[in-house]
């Protein structure tokens, strides 16, 4: 059964989210600005996984390969990855964060915790557990509803 007030407001409120995140980076100065979006979340995947074949960075990222080598390309020009060719598969490239790459995702991630804990001073320990629980969810959900459509 769809209750579409509760849809009409997930819809709305992610929405604006998404916007405030971005217009947060962008009025924020360093080191919130340090990485863009793409950059950011292959850091963090390359720093929680290891080095990566780009194929496999395309899928957890539900992105094209050739979306992912364009990021990775800028990327590697700012120092930020390494390329080397994969072991496994001659024809594949593998990426690993270098150290700069692991030090400018460590800065930005800080700086993003630091600004939630501002923003959430007035929750309690709780409440932020709650909210990290549902949003964790609702990351892994919609990735599934993705995948499952693929």
């Amino acid at each position: 059964m769809r209750d579409e007030a509760a849809l009409g407001s997930i819809e709305t409120q992610v929405a604006m989210l998404i916007r405030l995140g971005e217009a947060t980076r962008r009025s924020s100065p360093r080191p919130h600005r340090a990485l863009d979006r793409a950059a950011y979340v292959i850091l963090r995947l390359l720093r929680e996984s290891g080095p990566q074949n780009v194929s496999v960075l395309a899928s957890r990222l539900n992105l094209d390969g050739s979306t992912v080598t364009r990021q990775v390309s800028a990327m590697h020009r700012d120092g930020l990855v390494a390329r080397s060719p994969d072991p496994e598969d001659g024809r594949g490239t593998v990426i690993a964060a270098t150290e700069r790459g692991l030090e400018q995702v460590e800065a930005v991630s800080t700086a993003r915790r630091e600004l939630y804990d501002l923003v959430l001073k007035d929750w309690t320990s709780q409440e932020r557990k709650e909210l990290a629980a549902v949003l964790e969810r609702l990351t892994r959900d919609m990735d599934a509803h993705i995948k499952g459509r693929e």
